[in-house]
């Protein structure tokens, strides 16, 4: 016979738990991610126009060093996916896409146009919760928000 908590329910399993705690901390993970992408990427709506620009690339515009302080700023990025457990070959990816970033931006004018439309921290997010939503284990059935692309709506995944 098995004992029912106060809702009725059979008590859930620490391991059911543990996955849930982890999921959680994974939707906040990318969430606090999301939310720095769209700093670095596309903060400040261009007037006028739909097209936005973020503080990547407004640093990306000071001669010299302004290329290499945006691969500083996408490091974080990169390192979480790490953290998460991204596979190699994503984070080979995401390394190609601040790599090209940083050394189209070199260009002057040219770069820095490049540099605002490629939105290379976007992208790594994408990369990342596609990724997470493709290794998800379906036999857990909890659905956690890894929305589909950067924009931020999510689409309840399984994982």
């Amino acid at each position: 016979m098995a004992i029912l908590n106060p809702s009725g329910r059979a008590p859930r399993s620490k391991a059911a738990t543990a996955g849930e705690e982890n999921s959680d901390l994974v939707t906040a993970r990318l969430a606090r991610l999301r939310k720095y992408a769209r700093l670095l990427d596309s903060s400040v709506g261009l007037p006028g126009t739909r097209f936005r620009v973020g503080v990547d690339s407004l640093v990306g515009l000071i001669p010299g060093v302004g290329d290499a302080v945006g691969m500083v700023l996408s490091t974080p990025i990169l390192l979480e996916a790490w953290r998460l457990g991204a596979p190699r070959r994503v984070q080979r990816r995401m390394v190609a896409n601040i790599a090209l970033e940083s050394l189209v931006g070199i260009i002057p004018i040219a770069g820095d146009l490049f540099d605002a439309w490629f939105k290379a921290n976007l992208r790594n997010i994408a990369l990342l919760e596609a990724e997470l939503r493709r290794s998800a284990p379906a036999t857990q059935g909890r659905i956690i928000d890894v929305p589909s692309g950067a924009g931020g709506r999510g689409s309840g995944s399984v994982a």
